[in-house]
């Protein structure tokens, strides 16, 4: 008859576990129940045919048992987790798809003069009691200075009249724009924000989402400053 040899330490009980939880890995994974199943089963031969003289130590046991509970609750955890992101991935795909049509702004310093008016704005770093927006035609040369005035940190829009510095009607096309803002007369950061028009949700091979705003290319959900 077979006889199963008596081990002297918890860590035999391990040893054997690990063994069979890299074999089961190996042949397609396994789950913190199979695995805490196999832990017991090598637990309870080991209590049977253990030297009465030299007992298992109780201490190693219990600390064993313990880690055993704690990736049994870490696998709980990340299955957790994954429910609440995917649940997140589909409410901001909500979101998202609710843009399908709206203007934005995004990061960029492009201006579209169409009809007599073209939108853009400004992402301040800090409060600035003085902004100065410049556009430019697509040779760069200045077509109008206008000061926007004080704005708090954060983003706002403007609109362009579509006139010159002169007053003159300039031609609709594409056009640039630069912003230097100052507090106190020190400079701060300002970052040039363009209008684009969300066309398509578009899911990345990640599986988070972008939107297509046509020409400007796709932008992630989270660089959208303001929606019109």
């Amino acid at each position: 008859m077979a006889s199963v040899q008596a081990s002297n330490s918890a860590s035999d009980i391990f040893a054997a576990l690990n063994a069979q939880a890299t074999a089961a890995s190996s042949a397609g994974g396994s789950t913190s129940a199979a695995v805490q199943d196999r832990f017991l089963q090598l637990l309870i031969t080991q209590l049977k045919n253990q030297d009465p003289l030299n007992p298992l130590d109780n201490a190693a046991v219990t600390t064993q048992i313990s880690q055993i509970n704690t990736v049994a609750g870490i696998e709980r955890l990340n299955a957790t987790l994954e429910t609440l992101l995917g649940a997140y991935g589909e409410s901001q795909a909500m979101q998202a798809a609710a843009l399908i049509g709206k203007d934005v702004l995004v990061g960029g310093s492009g201006l579209v003069l169409a009809g007599s008016e073209a939108r853009g704005g400004v992402n301040l770093a800090g409060p600035a009691d003085r902004v100065v927006l410049t556009v430019l035609d697509a040779a760069g040369r200045s077509v109008q200075t206008q000061v926007l005035g004080a704005h708090e940190a954060g983003s706002f829009s403007f609109v362009w009249d579509g006139r010159t510095d002169t007053g003159a009607v300039a031609p609709p096309g594409n056009y640039r724009f630069t912003v230097v803002a100052e507090r106190a007369g020190e400079k701060v950061e300002a970052t040039a924000l363009q209008l684009g028009t969300v066309s398509a949700l578009i899911r990345d091979k990640s599986g988070s989402f972008q939107l297509d705003l046509g020409g400007l290319g796709r932008v992630n959900f989270d660089q959208v400053q303001q929606v019109f």
